[in-house]
């Protein structure tokens, strides 16, 4: 009992510790790549914790079945460097008494991560693409940025505006560049406002300026005052949403017997169960030998790691593109590794011995 209580408790603080560093190092890397959209303007600022908080929920499955394994490895590496392990197995508790408190600790993870993979993850990448949709169909208005040189949609035109209004209507020190039947248009304003037709088209507005206009590479500029220079702003054509198999539902799927979501399948559901494989293998992998150093096990499992992750990812491609059946493609992956399994807590319980080489006389 108390050897249990421990064990999971260890295991739980192991976990959290794991966790925050993963979520962290995942949400700072999308955090950049999201920010530096931003300051593109590819990306509207407002934006940003929207999908920031939708990619961070889409990977969170991924995050915690690698938590496990790694909160598994790190508690029991850490037993068999402080000798405790010793102290348990002469206590009568061999390697398969360990089964138990990982099979605790893994079992709520593992709904958690069917949850998410089968249900939470879909919606959330199917709510980015939606949100990413509704962004690509946005007119030119709405691509200004302050401080930022902006392209239009048919990149025939170039916004600068310096700063904008918090109603978003009225602008200063406006920049438009355009080329229009091969001549330079060039205006200029101290302030500006955007303003909707009759018609339901929309004008950039700007006042108190100057245009320059003329052919590149010829004396032929003209320069204008004007007091008001409206700019049409180009409308997007509505695009139509067509969800990928990443964002489709799991009911819809399975109704579906297409390749492409029967591979998006075999990963929905090959997620929880590596979860699960891959906290058993961190028992058998979890031995130190002083010999060898304390860290060659740890770069054993973490390359184990990636080829689990790599073949999974294989045999989804294969499904996809028909090579293989999805049963026969998950059964492979993931029956490979439970024989994994089998071989190494032979080997560490002595039940198999690996060949020794004979040194020369």
């Amino acid at each position: 009992m108390i050897f249990l209580r421990s064990t999971l408790r260890e295991f739980a603080l192991t976990g959290v510790a794991v966790f925050s560093v993963l979520l962290a190092i995942t949400f700072s890397s999308a955090l950049i790549r999201y920010l530096g959209l931003a300051a593109r303007g590819t990306v509207p600022p407002d934006a940003v914790l929207v999908l920031l908080a939708l990619s961070a929920l889409s990977t969170v499955s991924v995050l915690l079945s690698a938590t496990v394994f790694l909160s598994v490895l790190l508690t029991m590496t850490r037993s068999y460097r402080d000798s405790e392990m010793v102290v348990w197995q002469t206590s009568g508790l061999s390697l398969l008494g360990w089964f138990k408190p990982v099979l605790i600790f893994v079992a709520p993870v593992m709904v958690l991560v069917a949850i998410l993979s089968l249900y939470m993850t879909p919606w959330a990448i199917g709510k980015a693409e939606q949100f990413r949709h509704q962004l690509e169909s946005r007119d030119d208005a709405t691509l200004i940025t302050p401080g930022v040189f902006k392209e239009s949609k048919n990149a025939d035109r170039v916004f600068f505006v310096e700063k904008l209004s918090p109603d978003l209507t009225q602008v200063a020190n406006v920049f438009v560049h355009e080329l229009r039947d091969g001549r330079m248009w060039v205006g200029v304003a101290s302030r500006g406002y955007l303003e909707k037709a009759k018609s339901g088209d929309r004008y950039l507005v700007a006042q108190d300026g100057r245009r320059y206009s003329g052919t590149p590479g010829q004396a032929d500029y003209r320069i204008e005052a004007f007091g008001k220079y409206a700019v049409r702003i180009e409308q997007s054509a509505a695009k139509r949403f067509l969800p990928t198999q990443k964002s489709r539902a799991t009911a819809l799927l399975l109704l579906d017997p297409k390749p492409a979501d029967q591979a998006e399948l075999s990963w929905r559901f090959g997620l929880p169960l590596s979860t699960l494989l891959l906290a058993l293998l961190a028992v058998p992998m979890s031995a130190v030998n002083p010999r060898t150093g304390r860290f060659l096990n740890l770069l054993v499992a973490v390359f184990v790691y990636m080829i689990y992750s790599n073949l999974i990812s294989i045999v989804q491609a294969w499904v996809a593109q028909d090579k293989v059946h999805v049963l026969l493609g998950m059964g492979a992956v993931h029956g490979t590794m439970a024989v994994l399994l089998i071989l190494l807590l032979a080997l560490r319980m002595g039940h198999l011995r690996l060949p020794q080489l004979r040194r020369a006389a």
